[in-house]
């Protein structure tokens, strides 16, 4: 496994008039809301370690307060912990200057806001070109670079308009290509997509996966929804209350949820339509002698049950590049759609 692009390490924060005197109760195993109500301070993170691999999205997601964006915050730098350690590239940047924080900021990490965080007086075209305009590049450098990723996320002849005249859909593009622009090896995508209409957001999600496909960038992804955060994430990371509940591939969580919380977040999913060949199937290299046909490994169950009419005494040759893999009997298809084992207990614990 590559070394982690990022890696965070024992990651505190606190607010409050105090924050390194809470930190002793944090550590010493209090939680929100006893830090609060006994110390009058809140937690915004307590004990955090995340590695995020390079190449890959990192999502991380939860209800509103549980963290999500103060963590984010942290990997730039615009929040300091009250203790901790961020890794970048295998360097603590807690160590670095503010002119270094700078570099980091303008040269490695790119950051999409919720809010598209564009300019009003500057054009399209110059929004997209801000990160090359602000390291003083000369016009015909810029203009070539930014017109091309604008072309790329789908605005052709965009640049001469204003924010204003975009749809938000469309404005929340420009950010995309002004993240691009800057060339950095990381984004940042704090609630990208929640200000937009649900048919929007999903091309933006489509064009997301996309893009990634190509450039391999390594994304941090926020987001309070869940089925943005399982469609997007290589690396799933569930918070609450300041704290890491679960964190994992996504359809390992799916299947083995460790918590009452994480159950609750799961218990609405369309299983048919998140659940993979590959998660629910049989491993081995030979295929079966009454396969029904083949399936990829990342067939939905939803394609799956399609393919076999609905027909549960079939069973699939599941596929990587044309070699099997696995088998998929339909019943275990069916049995993948009702909760696991382990959901059922979670449910009992939570009741």
């Amino acid at each position: 496994m590559a070394d982690p692009k990022i890696s965070i390490r024992n990651l505190y924060k606190i607010f409050g008039e105090d924050p390194k005197g809470a930190l002793t109760h944090a550590k010493a195993g209090m939680h929100k809301a006893e830090l609060l109500d006994q110390h009058r301070h809140v937690l915004g993170l307590r004990d955090i370690n995340v590695d995020m691999a390079p190449g890959e999205i990192t999502v991380i997601m939860g209800l509103s307060g549980s963290g999500k964006s103060t963590l984010i915050r942290h990997l730039n730098r615009l929040i300091d912990p009250t203790d901790g350690e961020v890794w970048v590239d295998g360097d603590n940047i807690m160590t670095y200057s503010e002119a270094e924080l700078r570099k980091v900021r303008r040269k490695k990490m790119s950051m999409v806001f919720q809010k598209f965080a564009l300019l009003p007086h500057r054009t399209v075209l110059e929004n997209a070109a801000t990160p090359m305009i602000v390291d003083g590049e000369k016009r015909s450098a810029w203009e070539k670079e930014a017109t091309k990723w604008l072309d790329r996320v789908g605005l052709e002849g965009q640049g001469p308009q204003y924010p204003h005249q975009l749809s938000g859909g469309m404005q929340q593009r420009v950010g995309i290509a002004r993240a691009l622009t800057s060339n950095s090896d990381i984004m940042l995508m704090d609630e990208a997509f929640s200000a937009l209409d649900p048919l929007i957001r999903t091309d933006m999600q489509d064009l997301l996966l996309e893009l990634q496909r190509e450039l391999q960038k390594t994304v941090v992804f926020i987001t309070h929804d869940l089925d943005e955060a399982l469609k997007l994430a290589d690396h799933l990371v569930i918070l609450k209350d300041g704290e890491v509940v679960q964190q994992g591939e996504p359809q390992h969580i799916l299947v083995n949820p460790n918590d009452p919380y994480i159950v609750d977040f799961i218990s609405d999913i369309n299983r048919a339509r998140v659940l993979r060949a590959r998660t629910v199937m049989t491993e081995t290299p030979d295929a079966p002698a009454d396969a029904a046909g083949s399936v990829d490994e990342n067939a939905t169950l939803e394609d799956v049950i399609a393919q076999a009419g609905g027909d549960t005494d079939k069973t699939y040759r599941v596929t990587r590049d044309g070699q099997t893999v696995g088998t998929l009997p339909m019943t275990d298809v069916v049995r993948a759609l009702v909760p696991t084992a382990a959901s059922e207990d979670g449910m009992r614990k939570a009741s």
